[in-house]
């Protein structure tokens, strides 16, 4: 360092000479290799700097990952969380409201529930959504998803009659969330079809197009005055494949590679009229958005390397995502072209003279293309392709028939439902799929949640939110995914569908053998309150399951 100071006073010795007297040539060559000397002494100390720098702004996605483990969300990222109206509401039959496809199967086939429950009482949240609404501000999330039930605001799920005290509930809720700065995300409809439409057909019959925009223009008359956030339908693919094409979900048509597409037809052009209608007639004044939330099981080739399982993988989430997001969210429009072609091959195969599943026409490509303001995602698990061929469980003819690849659940940690297998990458992955398959759109996550047995010190549960929301964050800050909000699944325990109380997903606890079903905060209720206050992913030892004590053996 003496050196350089030294050659620093020889140089602004020269440079006061240059500029009191002139300078002289033979100065002037003194000052060049003056200067030249300094470099050759500073480079040493400049170049692993200058390296480090480049580095940086060349490569700083592949630097920061190495360095540093994201926590912090984004200015403006929102938190919330979700129910649906008949898992939570009960009173099934009170003050005019009709029988739903739920109602309608737990009643008259209760064996098909795991464990014998209904939705009669549920979690009671119709006489008792005051009770919600105080748990949601104690918890501090910014909005709460919920959705309404069709036939308890329209008894024959037609306009022709309209349930004063259905709209009466839904404003009282309302209010109490207005009261509480909670905004609402509104779901028109979430699996509960009035029994009187299904009686028609439900969702096979193409008039339900009419019945739903009619339904959509009363809730959008209505609420719309403190709804700002709606969502048309809650996981089509769970409508149309699991209770059309199947029995796992009311009204369990089991119309297997027939009644599912019928049902797709029908409900992709229901959605894109009540979007159509909102952003025609009462956005302009009500200054809204609208969206559908769309669910995926994520499918990974079960060998990366292997050519065959990662083809086979892209196809399957095509079918499974794509069935639903493809019309909506590409340039394109219409069903994927790989789920069009594999089912006109079984079609044929099958001596069909026409495909199972056709695309749509023109005129309803372009009026079902772009119509959702964001791209909802419901997300819990990832399963694998194993390889080409039918997966054992298919039915003849069928969706999962149809793509043509056999299915594994052997990944990940498991949960108390067999098919939510815990794989947190496998949501990152999804993530980016999103964003280069669909244009780079805005996405809430719309669900996502980790069931158990019930336990009250649900550390699975903290563990499993804290995993997926570090991939969030992954895919946030490294590959730019614009993801603006996330939501919870679920409030409190309820009635899962077919699962009944079996299999349990809530931030609190409800003992339904207790007729006041008492509701007791889970420990994911303080770890979520924590995170809303901080708007930062918890690092606190006491949120972590201890460690299980050494064994004898093991000491």
């Amino acid at each position: 360092m003496e050196k350089v100071r030294l050659l620093v006073l020889e140089f602004a010795k020269d440079i006061h000479a240059l500029w009191r007297y002139g300078a002289p040539f033979p100065t002037f060559l003194k000052l060049i290799g003056t200067l030249v000397l300094c470099l050759i002494v500073m480079m040493p100390l400049l170049y692993p700097l200058c390296v480090l720098v480049f580095t940086y702004f060349t490569c700083e996605g592949l630097f920061l990952r190495g360095l540093a483990q994201y926590t912090k969300f984004p200015e403006g990222f929102t938190f919330g969380v979700a129910t649906a109206a008949h898992q939570i509401e009960g009173a099934w039959n009170v003050s005019g409201k009709s029988e739903n496809v739920w109602d309608r199967l737990s009643h008259t086939r209760p064996w098909m529930i795991a464990d014998g429950t209904n939705g009669d009482v549920a979690c009671d949240s119709y006489n008792r959504y005051q009770e919600d609404v105080d748990a949601l501000a104690h918890i501090g999330v910014d909005f709460y998803r919920f959705s309404l039930s069709w036939s308890r605001i329209l008894p024959t799920g037609r306009v022709d009659f309209v349930n004063p005290d259905g709209i009466r509930y839904y404003n009282a809720l309302l209010d109490a969330l207005a009261e509480k700065n909670i905004e609402p995300l509104v779901t028109l409809f979430h699996w509960d079809l009035p029994q009187t439409l299904q009686d028609l057909g439900g969702w096979a019959n193409p008039k339900m197009i009419d019945y739903f925009r009619d339904y959509s223009d009363l809730c959008f008359r209505e609420f719309g005055d403190r709804i700002k956030s709606w969502i048309t339908f809650n996981e089509p693919y769970e409508i149309c494949e699991d209770a059309y094409g199947d029995d796992k979900k009311a009204p369990a048509i089991d119309s297997h590679g027939v009644g599912n597409y019928l049902c797709s037809d029908t409900l992709l052009k229901a959605h894109a009229e009540s979007y159509h209608l909102y952003n025609e007639t009462y956005r302009p004044t009500q200054n809204g958005r609208i969206q559908i939330s769309i669910n995926s099981i994520w499918y990974e080739p079960a060998d990366p390397e292997n050519a065959e399982q990662v083809a086979l993988a892209e196809v399957a989430n095509q079918f499974k995502f794509g069935w639903f997001a493809h019309p909506i969210f590409t340039e394109a429009g219409g069903y994927p072209t790989v789920m069009v072609e594999n089912v006109a091959l079984q079609s044929k195969a099958e001596g069909l003279p026409k495909p199972r599943l056709e695309q749509f026409d023109d005129y309803w490509i372009k009026r079902i293309r772009g119509t959702s303001d964001f791209l909802g995602i419901n997300h819990y698990t990832t399963h694998l392709i194993t390889g080409a061929g039918v997966d054992p469980i298919a039915k003849s003819p069928s969706w999962l028939k149809d793509i043509g690849a056999v299915t594994s659940l052997k990944v990940g940690t498991d949960s108390a439902s067999e098919w939510l297998r815990v794989v947190p990458t496998g949501f990152a992955n999804f993530l980016r799929w999103c964003k280069s398959s669909y244009n780079d759109p805005p996405i809430y996550i719309t669900e996502n949640g980790f069931s158990d047995r019930g336990t009250l010190l649900d550390y699975g549960r903290i563990k499993y939110f804290n995993d997926y929301l570090s991939e969030i964050l992954n895919v946030i800050y490294d590959d730019g995914v614009n993801i603006l909000g996330y939501t919870i699944w679920t409030l409190m325990d309820n009635f899962e569908w077919r699962a009944g109380f079996s299999e349990r997903f809530g931030l609190y606890k409800v003992d339904i053998t207790d007729p006041s079903l008492p509701r007791t905060p889970k420990l994911s209720v303080e770890y979520w309150k924590q995170l809303c206050a901080t708007r930062e992913l918890p690092q606190e030892d006491r949120f972590k399951e201890p460690a299980l004590p050494l064994k004898k053996s093991e000491l």
